[in-house]
């Protein structure tokens, strides 16, 4: 089979992206080609716009897979497939240890410093513009008609109530929120939990909180809006916060007042504001839980007083996921009607009107959007 050109949208690194063709190799080895059917958009697909180099865009996605290298083994052609962005070596010291989204090989934390493209040590190649080689977001790049992906990417679709627009969701936003949830923290029945920011990752915070049977859940936000979504998402109870309340102190003893005067016995952080970054600290009782959920990756100051007493402060990567173990279970959640994945998102486009999806999901009108592939 000759090298497939399509429609793709480009970073150009300066903050600026464009929608133009580029062309795409046949797999190699343990590579797959993957036509994508839908493409999940979130806050660092549009922090991407600025990492300093041409990429191809995104980094949730589903679709299926058009053709496979000859060392693959975990899927085949017509194969319905969720993209993982995190992909696993299974040979490395993380992997082996069970961590594999944070492989030594193939994982963004690695070569996430400044300068460099978060996209981790080895790309993959076989993507031209123009004619030049150009590497894929995360090393699956899924805002384009097609990628191509490490094996490692796929991992199979299998429930047929799971839309690919749904499956698309699943890929980052979805498994991050869910998966500090079920795998980093490990909220207990019956707990009180605070999720600081109400955005697509916040909003599965909040559900996975409600489907660990949490009794208490408190959305806190700065948008109405967003507000009115955690609700539905399972919020039990909501605080619009003041944009001048400096490290959400004054939210805070709001917070503990409707927590026995304690503090709650977890708190999120999804609003990646670096001011707020140890702002679930003080959210929290004694020997509570803080989970930073975001990633800040920024120098910011900590009254260590926060911490006292015997409080836990962790900064997990994507929900400490093992997408071939965890995405069938998130489908599993969906097909009982206990995951809202469809209703999570708010707006589809098409590739042409990405500029008014990032529009949409920077005014925060959209709890998530979606861009479709015919």
């Amino acid at each position: 089979m000759n090298a497939i050109i399509c429609k793709a949208a480009i970073s150009i690194g300066d903050g600026k992206f464009t929608i133009e063709n580029i062309t795409v190799n046949q797999p190699k080895k343990d590579e797959v080609l993957v036509k994508m059917k839908a493409s999940g958009l979130c806050h660092t697909d549009y922090d991407s716009l600025t990492w300093g180099m041409p990429i191809i865009l995104g980094h949730e996605g589903a679709g299926i897979v058009e053709a496979v290298g000859e060392e693959v083994e975990n899927v085949k052609v017509g194969d319905e497939v969720i993209l993982n962005w995190a992909t696993p070596c299974y040979t490395c010291f993380q992997c082996q240890e069970g961590n594999q989204h944070i492989c030594e090989t193939n994982s963004p934390v690695i070569a996430n410093h400044a300068g460099k493209l978060p996209g981790g040590h080895v790309a993959i190649e076989g993507t031209k513009w123009k004619e030049n080689p150009i590497e894929r977001s995360f090393n699956i790049g899924t805002l384009s008609e097609y990628t191509l992906v490490r094996s490692s990417a796929c991992v199979k679709k299998n429930s047929e109530k799971l839309s690919f627009e749904a499956a698309s969701i699943i890929c980052c936003g979805v498994m991050t929120g869910c998966g500090s949830v079920f795998n980093t923290a490990e909220v207990q029945l019956g707990s009180s939990v605070v999720v600081l920011g109400t955005g697509g990752v916040g909003l599965n915070v909040i559900q996975a909180a409600r489907i660990s049977g949490a009794s208490k859940i408190i959305a806190v936000d700065i948008n109405e809006t967003r507000l009115e979504m955690a609700k539905q998402f399972g919020a039990t109870d909501i605080i619009l916060a003041d944009k001048e309340d400096k490290g959400l102190n004054n939210a805070a003893e709001i917070v503990k007042g409707m927590t026995n005067g304690r503090g709650a016995d977890y708190a999120f952080e999804c609003t990646a504001v670096p001011a707020l970054g140890v702002a679930p600290l003080a959210m929290i009782r004694n020997a509570g839980t803080a989970i930073q959920v975001s990633g800040i990756e920024e120098e910011i100051t900590v009254d260590m007083r926060l911490f006292e007493w015997d409080k836990k402060y962790i900064n997990p990567l994507y929900g400490g996921s093992r997408p071939e173990i965890d995405f069938p279970k998130l489908e599993a959640l969906h097909a009982k009607g206990d995951l809202l994945l469809d209703e999570m998102i708010t707006n589809t486009y098409s590739l042409d009107n990405l500029q008014q999806a990032f529009d949409d999901m920077l005014s925060g009108k959209n709890a998530k959007g979606v861009i479709t592939f015919s």
